[in-house]
């Protein structure tokens, strides 16, 4: 009967085991689920992915695209991607069903086209491919986004796409019948190797099974036998608990280890990407301006994604000067810088000694100014510096819309001993043309200070804005023209054209204004038959040299300018300045 009671007890015992250790690996359920598009899903020329895919089940996702030849990937900010594809049909992928299985989709009807979206500016990355493309999430940021897809705009997007997460299946008997099991086949082992007296019996069980007529208090080997059948019954449950551990450890591990928190991000991107700028240069210090903190998720452009725009700018900039043909400008340049470049290749075709002016760098990027204003136009600020340029320079890039592409609209050097303004690392907010929120002036008031300043030299805003090297140029080149022209009547001004004027807070709670001015010499004879007399950069320009009626030469000039917050020690500051000649007459 004992025999019998053992061999059941290790027979269930086996059974529990085989059947836990079976929930944990052959008839574990699958570790992932697999979402395709619902069939009859409308093809449209755009695909819009939500990143709330990425971890909508518990863990992390993949995505499968699989398309007939070359389709593009983008990512971009919501708002982005929603003024991007604007009024193009698109299906928007932002779901998936209860079980996993098929992935919610919405069609949006619209416009048959839009233009690719592989390298444009509105998107933080791209990514080519053909044929296949496994997608793991390599977001460029925090913060939510949203994918594109695409072939060339004009054909259907890919509508092979699936969404595969971790199944989330549990088998909470696994475990506990593993241990049922060993439990039970230890106890079977446990009749049959222990000795003892059965109940009543007066007699006591041996290792061997057989019976001892010897009373038990005249034993005097008893203890020992006891030690003996207690090593046995030890090694027994230690084999039996080695081959459960063996089969059984890795999945019961698997099984009680805490699930993985789901990332937003891939693996080291959660934290915030590395200032491009030297130490302190972008440092981002507490503000003092009266408005709440920026969000670094509101910044228009990633630092990755600022970087490529500034290299293209370059690049182009670099085409245009060498073959001196503003036609090759045109895809990254614009307003007073296109103007300026323009006019410098005119005038250089006539007069080989007119100097060029200076090429535009992106190689070494200082420190930036990027807007967290996600209304268009964008602009954005960079300061650079590489060969060709003998100090840094400040760049003002501009977006006129989604999907335009930012050009280059203001270039000026830093001006020696300026310091340029550090902005928030998590961006900038703009400050109003003809607000005084915190800061000394409102901008449009300290370029009207300006514009009077650089004209005359004891003017009401003498004290205001110090003297440093642009300034004194500028006035010392008005008072030799006039001493130049004996014969003539001079008006100097200096206003803002009112194009491009914006002005960003600073990490003190100041201002920087970044504008270009007009700045326009008028000049008339003082009597009959005198004239007045250009030099050859202007004659090229107006068609030749002599005035006897009237003269007009017109420069813009760019310029950054540095306004204290209330209360502040520090002056306005003229941090940047160039002037470039880009118009002449003579009558």
């Amino acid at each position: 009967m004992r025999v019998k009671t053992a061999a059941a007890l290790v027979l269930l015992g086996l059974i529990a085991l085989v059947a836990g250790i079976g929930q944990l690996t052959f008839w574990a359920p699958p570790s992932t689920v697999t979402a395709t598009l619902p069939a009859g899903t409308k093809a449209a020329p755009l695909t819009v992915i939500d990143s709330k895919l990425e971890s909508l089940r518990g863990g992390q996702s993949e995505i499968s695209i699989k398309g007939d030849g070359a389709f593009v990937l983008a990512t971009g900010r919501p708002d982005d991607v929603a003024a991007w594809v604007g009024k193009t049909a698109h299906t928007t992928i932002n779901g998936g069903s209860a079980d996993g299985k098929q992935l919610t989709v919405n069609y949006t009807a619209g416009d048959p086209s839009a233009p690719s979206p592989a390298g444009a500016d509105t998107f933080a990355t791209t990514q080519n491919a053909s044929g296949t493309l496994d997608y793991h999430w390599n977001l460029p940021d925090n913060g939510n986004w949203q994918l594109v897809v695409a072939t060339d705009g004009t054909k259907p997007a890919p509508q092979n796409i699936t969404v595969t997460w971790p199944s989330n299946a549990t088998t909470p008997w696994g475990v506990p019948l593993i241990v049922l099991g060993c439990l039970l086949i230890l106890a079977g082992v446990a009749l049959i190797v222990l000795k003892g007296r059965w109940p009543g019996s007066g007699q006591r069980v041996t290792a061997s099974g057989g019976p001892n007529a010897t009373p038990r208090g005249s034993q005097p080997d008893a203890p020992a036998a006891g030690r003996v059948e207690r090593r046995a019954v030890a090694r027994s449950a230690s084999a039996v608990a080695a081959v459960v551990l063996a089969l059984t450890g890795g999945a019961a591990a698997a099984q009680a280890a805490p699930s993985p928190v789901p990332s937003a991000s891939p693996s080291g991107s959660a934290s915030p990407a590395p200032s491009a700028s030297p130490s302190g240069s972008a440092s981002a210090s507490p503000s003092a301006s009266p408005s709440a903190a920026p969000n670094a998720q509101d910044k228009v452009l990633v630092d990755e994604q600022l970087q490529r725009i500034l290299d293209q700018v370059a690049t182009t900039v670099a085409a245009g000067d060498q073959a001196k043909d503003a036609t090759k400008l045109q895809p990254r340049v614009d307003d007073s810088a296109l103007q300026a470049r323009t006019q410098n290749y005119k005038i250089r075709a006539s007069v080989s000694s007119a100097a060029a002016l200076a090429p535009v760098r992106s190689s070494r990027l200082l420190t930036t100014v990027v807007t967290v204003q996600r209304s268009w136009p964008r602009t954005v600020v960079a300061v650079t510096q590489g060969d060709g340029n003998t100090t840094p320079q400040v760049l003002t890039l501009k977006q006129n819309d989604a999907r335009s592409n930012y050009k280059l609209v203001e270039a000026s050097p830093l001006l020696p001993a300026a310091t340029f303004p550090n902005a928030l690392r998590a961006g900038a907010q703009q400050v109003g043309l003809d607000s005084k929120d915190g800061i000394a002036y409102s901008p449009n008031l300290a370029l009207a200070g300006l514009g009077d300043r650089l004209t005359n030299v004891n003017g009401s805003w003498k004290d205001n804005i110090p003297d440093n090297a642009y300034i004194k140029d500028t006035l010392g080149y008005e008072s030799d023209i006039v001493n130049a022209s004996p014969n003539g009547n001079l008006v100097f001004t200096h206003s803002p054209t009112g194009n491009d004027t914006v002005a960003y807070r600073t990490a003190d709670g100041g201002a920087l204004v970044i504008a270009a001015l007009q700045f326009t010499i008028d000049g008339t004879p003082k009597s009959a038959g005198d004239k007045l007399t250009v030099q050859d950069d202007a004659a090229a320009l107006a068609g030749g040299k002599e005035a006897t009626t009237k003269m007009s030469l017109q420069f813009l000039e760019s310029v950054a300018l540095y306004i204290p917050p209330v209360g502040s020690k520090q002056q306005l500051t003229l941090v940047s300045a160039t002037r470039n000649l880009v118009g002449a007459s003579v009558s």
